[in-house]
């Protein structure tokens, strides 16, 4: 058995900063779904979030995406879909490329006080994406604007410049039972 904490953590020393930069990484489940409740506290005090999603294509119909068109998030899914099902995997790069392209241009506006970055990993991962220009546009970023990246083997360089790193880790998933995703609770 844990012990009881009796008493809290020691605050005095904490300095404020204007911004921060979050990733979900890991094989668990959990990274997105963690960085739409950001987002819904970001609604919650008056904040105009986006949220960019580099793989998915608009084409799915996510529950987090209908809920936040509803509170007026911008939800942009611009990618086409799992790379196993890409019939075109040159277009598919283009996508991720674009998508990017678009992303900088989010994050140096600073129209938006959270910038989530949604499966952003796996193009970085897969050399579509240059870390380095990603790492370059969350240095150079309005102060103002806070980031949250996505999506499993966050890259060592975005690890470096972030402020928290949450690494997902899977002790159970139905999947593994041969469960299909669930509407509502996956989606």
């Amino acid at each position: 058995m844990s012990e009881v904490p009796l008493e809290g953590p020691d605050t005095s020393n904490l300095r404020h900063v204007p911004s921060l930069v979050l990733i979900n990484t890991g094989d668990g489940k959990g990274k997105t779904t963690a960085a739409m409740g950001v987002v819904v506290r970001a609604v919650a005090r008056g904040w105009s979030p986006i949220v960019l999603q580099f793989l998915k294509s608009g084409e799915w119909k996510y529950g987090e995406a209908k809920v936040l068109g509803d509170l007026g998030v911008p939800f942009e899914s611009l990618g086409d879909g799992f790379t196993w099902d890409s019939e075109d995997m040159s277009h598919t790069i283009a996508l991720a490329r674009a998508a990017w392209e678009r992303a900088a241009e989010v994050i140096a506006s600073g129209d938006h006080e959270v910038v989530v970055l949604d499966e952003v990993t796996y193009p970085i991962s897969w050399e579509w994406i240059d870390v380095e220009d990603v790492v370059r546009a969350i240095e150079e970023r309005p102060s103002h604007v806070s980031i949250v990246l996505t999506g499993r083997d966050a890259h060592p360089r975005l690890v470096e410049v972030a402020d928290t790193v949450t690494d997902m880790r899977p002790v159970k998933h139905a999947f593994d039972q041969r469960i299909a995703v669930k509407k509502g609770i996956d989606y």
